[in-house]
């Protein structure tokens, strides 16, 4: 029986066989099967081809996703309280997540050495001439259809979660549009699905370009870029997500690790919270959280709560900018926190989906997304990552909750281990 090979065993082995041809492009002498027939014609059909899909596709993936996500948090109506910290709490630190990443990424500076700027094949516009003021209602789209036509990201995210929230509060009335977008967007997932099958050839042919004309000086940026997220991932779970558990539950770490273990697992060889949630539920109910609580703060993390994603598209935004050679201002980077941040709400866990969000950061503040092809070879692994940091994120948040409403059973988290156990009950 033929085996036959993922999606992202095809990106791995075509980002490989791009490299290869790449190179054996670039050993050719110029002429017109090098310059003409390959790389202006066959590459640069596969490449821009795919790449025109991806944008192609920006605009509707953005409003009915957006829309379907804010409207299934008309939960927050009933939960009051409950609801509104665990959005807060999402909210903040996907916030801090691409903050801590953008930060990383000027440390690290992942594009220096890699100039690619001859390769932009449209003009890039940067505008930085808006103050905070003017950026923040500049978020307010005048005309919304006008901004879909335009593709003015912010805008739109801000009209889609407006549109899902009203449809949220407006309740039964709101089922048949509800159920327009519900159903809109499983048909966007399918074209997107059918649209990544394209996937393969399109990074063999960017991969091929690249190395075409820069060689093997594309490799060291490449895994800096690399370091900068899996730094950033470490930072955030270290340091923001387990000092804000210490600070608001005063509980020990390590139970939670070790209840942690089963659903991580199952995150980080999927690559997809999704996969986990039965097995994330049954963890923290385990962990002692009252099912009312995780009940809702899990299934609405694995929509809202993006803070590894989050990471991947701040630091991707400077390393393109950086292999680009194009400066970002304060401005542009205050579009590409705010961008981000949004976009992580309601953001599916569909192949292919994070490089169309990435594609609409990029979009926001006018860098070219053919630097996605450079990235995408490499994004599986960096995915499990995030998506395990994603999952953590959500049961840290639902143990807060839990345990600041009263709804947490603290002998029974420590019942795990018996050493915290005995600790916590001299500490009592």
């Amino acid at each position: 029986m033929k085996k036959s090979f993922g999606l992202t065993t095809k990106i791995f082995i075509s980002m490989i066989f791009g490299c290869i041809f790449g190179l054996f492009i670039k050993s050719i002498p110029d002429g017109y099967f090098k310059d003409t027939f390959l790389l202006n014609g066959l590459i640069k059909i596969l490449g821009n081809g795919f790449l025109a899909t991806i944008k192609m596709m920006v605009v509707p993936l953005v409003l009915v996703s957006l829309t379907c996500g804010a409207s299934s948090i008309g939960n927050i109506k009933k939960l009051g309280r409950v609801g509104g910290k665990t959005f807060i709490f999402y909210l903040i630190t996907t916030c801090i997540a691409i903050t801590i990443a953008i930060g990383i990424a000027y440390v690290i500076n992942p594009g220096t050495g890699l100039d690619m700027s001859h390769l932009v094949t449209q003009e890039t516009i940067i505008s930085e001439g808006k103050n905070f003021t003017d950026l923040l209602l500049g978020i307010i789209p005048l005309n919304p259809i006008e901004s879909m036509v335009k593709g003015d990201m912010l805008q739109i995210i801000f009209f889609s979660i407006l549109l899902g929230l009203s449809i949220s509060l407006v309740g039964k009335k709101a089922e048949p549009v509800k159920k327009l977008f519900e159903s809109s967007n499983e048909v966007i997932m399918k074209i997107v699905q059918m649209l990544m099958s394209i996937a393969p050839y399109g990074v063999f042919a960017l991969i091929a370009n690249t190395f075409a004309t820069t060689g093997f000086n594309a490799m060291i940026p490449l895994l800096k870029y690399m370091s900068v997220i899996l730094i950033s991932l470490s930072l955030h779970g270290l340091i923001i997500y387990f000092g804000m558990f210490k600070i608001f539950t005063g509980l020990k770490i390590r139970p939670f690790l070790k209840r942690f273990i089963a659903p991580g697992s199952i995150v980080f060889s999927t690559a997809s919270s999704n996969a986990a949630l039965p097995v994330t539920l049954e963890a923290m109910e385990e962990a002692g959280v009252d099912n009312s609580i995780a009940s809702f703060t899990i299934p609405l993390g694995s929509t809202i709560n993006m803070d590894g994603t989050a990471i991947m598209q701040g630091a991707a935004a400077i390393f393109i900018a950086q292999i680009y050679n194009i400066e970002l201002g304060l401005g542009s980077i205050i579009t590409i926190i705010a961008t981000a941040t949004l976009a992580s709400i309601g953001t599916a866990g569909v192949p292919g989906v994070g490089m169309v969000m990435l594609s609409m950061v990029l979009q926001s503040v006018g860098l070219p997304i053919e630097g996605i092809g450079l990235i995408l070879g490499v994004d599986r692994i960096l995915d499990m990552c995030r998506s395990t940091l994603n999952t953590m994120g959500d049961c840290i948040c639902t143990i807060i909750i839990s345990k600041s409403e009263n709804a947490f059973n603290e002998e029974k988290y420590y019942s795990v281990d018996s050493n915290s156990l005995e600790d916590a009950k001299i500490a009592s």
